[in-house]
């Protein structure tokens, strides 16, 4: 299958870096749904990365007899873990809370996250130093950066904390962008 290895042997090296991205890319992806509970996703992820695994992988590291084809297989290696975790970053797959801590009035920053289509809820309590509103909110995370916003012009001194979870019931979420999946308020 690979017996233009024979007559290329500079090309080695590049097969074996690249395969091994794609390889890692993938299998940074499968772990990342297998930790969301996508039962579909993950399978289906995995299957590709070991197909090339197997296919490409394998029978090229068994002409990999130099320290050049070892150190394409390590930095390929690398390069997949980050590539995987950008693409991750990219693609923002999951929900989160974002829980927001503001000594300014937290029924307000409520009404500024509402209007910017993110349920929320306040809640009053006591500070180590003063009294504070807690304001929590939970939507998909490519929403994040636009949840920072709001956050950031109501109060930039508040302080927030994200946090993943796993699924969500009921509520208020702004509606997505597919067409197949719309946002329906809560209780």
């Amino acid at each position: 299958m690979f017996d233009f290895l024979d007559t290329y042997p500079w090309i080695l090296p590049f097969i074996i870096f690249f395969g091994r991205i794609c390889d890692v890319t993938l299998g940074t992806l499968r772990i990342i749904f297998v930790s969301k509970g996508e039962k579909y996703k993950a399978p289906l992820v995995g299957f590709f990365e070991v197909f090339i695994w197997i296919v490409v992988i394998s029978q090229v590291l068994g002409r990999a007899n130099d320290l050049v084809a070892y150190l394409s297989y390590a930095a390929g290696y690398a390069a997949g873990n980050f590539v995987g975790i950008l693409i991750e970053q990219r693609i923002a797959f999951g929900v989160i809370l974002f829980r927001v801590f503001t000594q300014k009035d937290g029924l307000e920053l409520t009404k500024n996250l509402n209007a910017k289509g993110f349920g929320s809820t306040c809640i009053s309590g006591q500070g180590a130093v003063s009294k504070v509103d807690v304001v929590e909110s939970v939507f998909n995370r490519k929403f994040e950066k636009d949840a920072e916003a709001v956050v950031r012009d109501f109060d930039p001194n508040a302080f927030y904390i994200v946090e993943d979870i796993r699924s969500k019931q009921r509520g208020i979420f702004g509606r997505t962008s597919s067409i197949f999946r719309y946002g329906r308020p809560g209780k």
